[in-house]
């Protein structure tokens, strides 16, 4: 039997952190497919397969930057829990924001989790690991 790999959205302004992301990712022990949108509207336009979206697959998780062009994180992650087609993503924000409000914020707008991005590349592969460990070794998620 194969196991079908994890689809991750990775939604990510700075191009040198969707890079490590990708490459931690990639490195991980859970197989998985790596899509990365730059802005918030990209976001949506890629949940709902419009336009150059049209054939982008579903995601089982979303990792979500909240500082975004045109759209923030807040924004999209409000939009996303509104849908009722889109709600059961799980939504990580995976920021630089140490910011107590933008934490509670995130919470109340029905963030799965918020994980501050680690400094150095150890740390911060080994937080991908954690995520991807918990959210497809561990957790179960509905059905694609």
């Amino acid at each position: 039997m194969s196991i079908k790999p994890a689809e991750i959205l990775l939604v990510e302004d700075n191009h040198a952190d969707a890079v490590l992301s990708k490459t931690c990712i990639q490195s991980s022990q859970i197989p998985s497919n790596v899509s990365v949108v730059e802005d918030g509207s990209e976001v949506m336009a890629y949940l709902r397969n419009e336009g150059a979206y049209k054939d982008a697959p579903r995601p089982d998780l979303i990792l979500l930057d909240l500082n975004l062009p045109r759209k923030d994180g807040r924004e999209v992650l409000a939009e996303i829990k509104a849908d009722e087609t889109l709600r059961k993503i799980p939504v990580i924000i995976f920021t630089s924001s140490h910011a107590d409000k933008d934490i509670a914020h995130a919470y109340d707008l029905h963030a799965n989790g918020y994980i501050r991005k680690p400094e150095n590349y150890p740390q911060f592969c080994a937080a991908m690991e954690a995520i991807l460990q918990y959210w497809f070794a561990l957790a179960s998620l509905p059905a694609r």
